[in-house]
């Protein structure tokens, strides 16, 4: 199906439905897309996530249960 086809179904089946939830589903897909989260974050945390994704990349991690532990949870 080309994209000019999906469109024109897509707007059928909002034209047709009565489901509000749906709707708003719809639409605040379209606002994510406009309100990257990324852009919305601070310097000093968008740093210490890529910090992170360095640990995790080189096997710095640490496991889930042992996070617990340290937690003091369950």
């Amino acid at each position: 199906m080309d994209i000019q086809a999906e469109k024109i179904s897509l707007a059928q089946m909002l034209l047709q439905t009565e489901d509000i939830t749906i709707l708003k589903k719809v639409k605040a897909i379209f606002y994510s897309k406009e309100n990257d989260w990324w852009d919305e974050l601070s310097q000093s945390q968008k740093e210490s996530i890529e910090e992170g994704l360095v640990d995790f990349e080189k096997g710095r991690t640490i496991p889930y249960d042992e996070v617990k532990k340290q937690l003091g949870i369950f």
